[in-house]
């Protein structure tokens, strides 16, 4: 059981999801027990986009493990599937216990995307400018935050706004998704 733990984590850290999937869901049926190997079926399934089984993979995983660090990932299958009380009821629980600055950002840019799934534009930009926007050092999730500020704003038609947060995403890192073609795109 280990080599097969083994070999599908291999395949998942490679970025081979289906590999990971194909090896680990005969593992899980075996283990259904273990949280390790249906939080990275799970993940490997989530990658796949098929987020009816990552998300009772993940949730059977958040019940054995009790761990808060898969929530913005189960949170964004459960957007993908439409099911809006239970994005909310993920993000509150990440809220309120808010275990590290990553999650919890995660956590809101999936909830302010939901949010805007079901057009409520403002509530999203609301959501997301709540968020820390003045870090001494820049992360990955400053850049995820900004960005999708960037999009919200382009979205609800304020052109000036998208721009200003797609030159911030662009002045850290200029490689950073389409930052760049979308700064250009607002006239940047």
């Amino acid at each position: 059981m280990v080599a097969v733990v083994a070999r599908g984590l291999d395949a998942f850290e490679s970025e081979r999801w289906r590999d990971a999937a194909s090896i680990l869901g005969p593992a899980a049926r075996q283990v259904p027990s273990s949280g390790f190997i249906q939080e990275i079926l799970g993940l490997s399934l989530y990658r796949q986009q098929r987020w009816l089984l990552a998300a009772q993979h993940l949730e059977a995983s958040r019940r054995i493990l009790g761990t808060l660090a898969n929530h913005a990932v189960l949170a964004d299958c459960y957007r993908a599937l439409r099911r809006w009380n239970l994005v909310d009821a993920l993000w509150e629980e990440l809220r309120l216990a808010a275990p590290d600055p990553d999650t919890v950002a995660e956590g809101r840019i999936v909830a302010a995307s939901s949010l805007a799934d079901r057009g409520n534009l403002p509530a999203a930009i609301a959501l997301l400018e709540g968020a820390p926007n003045a870090p001494k050092r820049v992360s990955e999730r400053h850049l995820r935050t900004w960005y999708v500020l960037g999009d919200l704003h382009d979205r609800a038609g304020n052109p000036v706004i998208a721009r200003k947060f797609f030159a911030r995403v662009v002045s850290h890192d200029g490689r950073f998704a389409d930052a760049r073609e979308r700064l250009a795109t607002l006239g940047g």
